[in-house]
């Protein structure tokens, strides 16, 4: 797999339920188990597929017009069946006004294609959950 398709974070433990992630670009993001304030493993989750939907949406809009309003709202159920724990009922819900003007009915115009696209090609994250992509685990 080449550099430019390999994606990859490394995880450490900085106390007992919490973590820092890194990318290779340096960023750092810090989590836990749910007893702060810090994302839980479940929250980053549905922030990624919001997220990635968002990057491609807006990026598709915003050469037409800046976004008056930009919000995304990312549901799930936490189920636990024989499959054992999962989320069901994913949501995602887009917020997005333009300014009432050429350049704004431009944008607006696209909207419903844009998130189209990034549901149905774009966003690598929700396309992996949606195509249920095997995760292999290893200990080293």
């Amino acid at each position: 797999m080449s550099e430019e398709t390999h994606r990859n974070v490394s995880l450490t433990r900085t106390s007992r339920g919490h973590y820092e992630a890194v990318n290779p670009r340096g960023g750092r993001l810090h989590f836990g188990s749910g007893d702060d304030e810090s994302f839980t493993p479940v929250e980053l989750l549905l922030t990624a597929i919001a997220g990635c939907s968002a990057v491609d949406v807006d990026f598709i809009t915003s050469k037409r017009s800046e976004p008056a309003r930009f919000e995304l709202r990312m549901t799930a159920d936490k189920v636990r069946d024989e499959q054992g724990n999962h989320l069901t009922d994913l949501v995602l819900t887009f917020d997005v006004a333009f300014p009432e003007d050429e350049a704004g009915a431009a944008a607006a115009s696209v909207l419903e294609s844009a998130v189209s696209a990034s549901h149905d090609r774009l966003c690598t994250v929700s396309r992996t959950v949606e195509i249920a992509t095997p995760v292999e685990v290893r200990v080293e």
